[in-house]
């Protein structure tokens, strides 16, 4: 029995006799089979390549996560640090001796947190590295591939993990597409994690929403108007997205401006063409 992971997605399916024949994730229209085929791989395979993760400091208290060679969609994870309680925001496929050992060092984990399902890739294996819950939206359980004693499905559109850190359910990307809230980030000014549920664009001042990326659906205008809605009342001056770009200052007021210039495009009223 091998747990099969896929090369495009890099998520890890439950332990099976054979190789599947397909990623129920890439088959559906938020992400794409690869044009050449579905591949798989292992986590033990992975570790025989030359990958390896890096952690690098990015600010006070958060640590970025991510594996070189690039893997599958190439996101970065997060470790937040905050009064004690080490969360991990997002997963990575990826997981050896090597990482344990040095996110050991730097104070282990207390708990795994999901942006979407994009991006639950190996998180069982990290929770049973570190011995930590995970916490899912209930609305996005039906893409879960491997369970896990180790998920909780949390419901509504908010929960907090540790004092001034939150996760807030927005929905868009993913009905339980979620964001997580850090208050003390950014020496008190907050900070806001989205995966790609908010998306940072190329110049880093902007950002935007989207229901498939590499299939270049939006997202209705009623929508994004929610989501901004929802983002308006939390606490942050600054945003990383899941590909190591952040727009550094004033993303609260950045957030709400992309949010009214992608209505007024779908609307009609941005430009003439």
């Amino acid at each position: 029995m091998i747990r099969y992971i896929c090369e495009t997605c890099g998520v890890q399916y439950e332990e099976l006799v054979e190789v599947p024949s397909q990623c129920l994730i890439c088959e559906e229209e938020r992400q794409y089979v690869n044009p050449a085929g579905q591949t798989w791989t292992t986590l033990g395979d992975m570790k025989r390549e030359s990958y390896r993760n890096t952690i690098i400091l990015e600010e006070s208290g958060l640590y970025s996560v991510k594996t070189k060679p690039e893997f599958a969609i190439g996101q970065t994870a997060y470790l937040i640090q905050e009064n004690g309680f080490n969360l991990l925001w997002d997963c990575i496929s990826y997981l050896d001796e090597e990482t344990i050992s040095e996110i050991t060092r730097l104070g282990g984990l207390d708990a795994i947190a999901l942006s979407h399902p994009h991006y639950y890739s190996t998180q069982v294996e990290w929770a049973e590295a570190f011995r930590v819950p995970i916490y899912i939206h209930e609305d996005d359980r039906e893409w879960v591939m491997r369970e896990s004693e180790h998920i909780i499905y949390w419901t509504g559109d908010s929960l907090e993990l540790q004092n001034g850190l939150s996760i807030h359910r927005l929905g868009g990307h993913f009905k339980g597409g979620a964001v997580l809230e850090w208050k003390s980030g950014f020496e008190g000014k907050g900070i806001l994690l989205t995966g790609d549920i908010i998306q940072v664009v190329a110049d880093c001042e902007w950002v935007s929403f989207m229901y498939s990326y590499p299939n270049l659906i939006p997202l209705p205008g009623t929508k994004v108007k929610e989501m901004a809605m929802k983002v308006e009342g939390l606490k942050f001056e600054r945003l990383y997205n899941a590909f190591h770009r952040v727009v550094d200052k004033l993303a609260h007021e950045r957030v709400q401006k992309s949010a009214e210039r992608y209505v007024m495009a779908l609307e009609g009223r941005l430009f003439d063409t």
